[in-house]
């Protein structure tokens, strides 16, 4: 019996394999010509930067300046795109371009690289590039410092949102520097602690997991975070489709669970909105949601519309 599960959960695997492959060439044949490599050469408003740290983790940076160019003591925001997207062409398909225009608002676009992952994604299943300190996680992390620094951005209001693996990694940022970020978002994507290889990452696309209770998912987080972490951690805004075939939508409420019961909300009872097309349970802290889950109907593996403007009235940057 056991057997015939393993085998079920391996064709599963593999069917959510092939599907993420079919979404990733759906994606390359709708992205634009890659962004130019030169160091700090500007294309319209998108300015690539080369010398941003050690980068650890080999991925590029670009810059988004909105319209009117950057202006001191802004937020800041952080966007991880999805498996076989260029960082622009994520930021323009998904709105925050024009996000950042009315709200005056830099983005931060961190590209991923063929020779990191052939199918350019953000490798959040693997430790190396997850562990605080080194990875794909200090890249980002460097990027946010230099963009502070060079744009006079506000350092207590940088926000970082993903889709997909982009999404996975969004958490996995937070976890590992829960003192550099004051919230984050994640769209189709997998709670931290989910997977450690390539091959649990494909069954827990397949099929969310592992059983654990909420507190056993906060202590996922915790184990990357830093030892002596004892500040607020991130608000997190959670996004998924009903009819994802590529990322199972019950890892969504995993993410919920996750950061709920970091911020000692696992016990409390959400508070439910239904809306057309949508639903919305928030785990409040005082004032303001800490945590809020929205499932999405009929929604597959993409951005919602309309989501981009609903995180930033979340995170408080929008009205």
């Amino acid at each position: 019996m056991k057997w015939s599960r393993e085998l079920r959960i391996a064709r599963r695997s593999l069917k959510t394999a092939m599907r993420a492959a079919t979404a990733m060439a759906a994606a390359r044949a709708r992205m634009p010509g890659a962004p130019a490599s030169a160091s700090d050469r500007t294309r319209a408003d998108f300015l690539t930067i080369e010398d941003f740290g050690s980068n650890p983790g080999h991925l590029a940076m670009q810059v988004y300046l909105p319209a009117g160019g950057d202006r001191p003591h802004q937020p800041l925001i952080v966007l991880l795109h999805g498996c076989g997207q260029t960082a622009e062409s994520f930021a323009h398909t998904a709105g925050w371009i024009a996000l950042a225009d009315q709200a005056g608002v830099p983005l931060v676009l961190p590209e991923q690289a063929e020779r990191n992952n052939q199918g350019r994604c953000f490798n959040w299943f693997l430790p190396g590039q997850t562990a605080r300190g080194g990875g794909e996680v200090l890249s980002i992390r460097q990027m946010v410092d230099a963009a502070v620094q060079r744009f006079a951005s506000d350092p207590r209001r940088v926000f970082v949102a993903g889709l997909s693996a982009g999404g996975a990694m969004t958490v996995a940022l937070l976890a590992a520097y829960p003192d550099a970020f004051a919230g984050g978002a994640v769209v189709a994507g997998l709670p931290v602690g989910a997977a450690g290889s390539v091959s649990e990452a494909l069954r827990r696309m397949a099929e969310a997991g592992p059983v654990r209770s909420a507190a056993e998912w906060a202590d996922q987080v915790r184990r990357i975070a830093p030892a002596s972490y004892r500040g607020t951690w991130p608000r997190v805004s959670v996004w998924h489709g009903t009819a994802d075939r590529v990322v199972d939508p019950a890892n969504a409420r995993l993410i919920a669970a996750q950061w709920a019961a970091l911020h000692d909300l696992e016990h409390v009872e959400p508070e439910t909105l239904e809306l057309p097309g949508a639903q919305c349970e928030r785990w409040p802290t005082a004032a303001r949601p800490a945590v809020e889950l929205w499932r999405v109907t009929g929604i597959g593996h993409d951005w919602p519309t309309g989501t981009t403007r609903s995180i930033a009235r979340f995170w408080q940057i929008a009205d």
